[in-house]
């Protein structure tokens, strides 16, 4: 579950969009940080060394990439958003005790029922809760 900056540029000029260099400094952001990070964070890490980055950017941003389908929307707690560059599916686990997230791969196919039969599904999510090994160590 990998994704390159080079494959994602190139979806986005498929897709008619703007590279700005802001957007392609929060690409590479979310490329880099595999650990499903909030607009907090984002803006937080970048402004740093993007003084002209403001929080409404990077939402509009993630929005975009989002609209691409280049970045996946994860909500695990009802008030906290978060993104993910890998929009493959796959589930999480989010630690009770660390916070950390985690991917894992998992047959999507296998989630079905009969209950479902008539329904049109456009997405499926897959959220675990509990304690990760290292915090279950301590």
């Amino acid at each position: 579950m990998k994704t390159s900056l080079e494959v994602l540029k190139q979806e986005l000029l498929d897709n008619n969009i703007h590279l700005s260099h802001q957007r392609l400094k929060v690409l590479e952001y979310l490329i880099q940080n595999h650990n499903h990070p909030t607009v907090e964070q984002i803006f937080t890490d970048l402004h740093k060394d993007i003084s002209t980055l403001s929080k409404t950017t990077v939402y509009n941003t993630l929005r975009v990439l989002e609209d691409a389908g280049l970045v996946r929307v994860i909500t695990i707690e009802g008030t906290e958003t978060r993104y993910d560059i890998e929009v493959e599916n796959h589930g999480h686990f989010k630690c009770k005790s660390c916070g950390k997230i985690y991917d894992f791969e998992i047959d999507m196919n296998v989630l079905s029922s009969p209950d479902l039969e008539k329904f049109q599904i456009s997405d499926k999510d897959v959220y675990f809760k509990g304690i990760c090994p290292k915090c279950s160590q301590h």
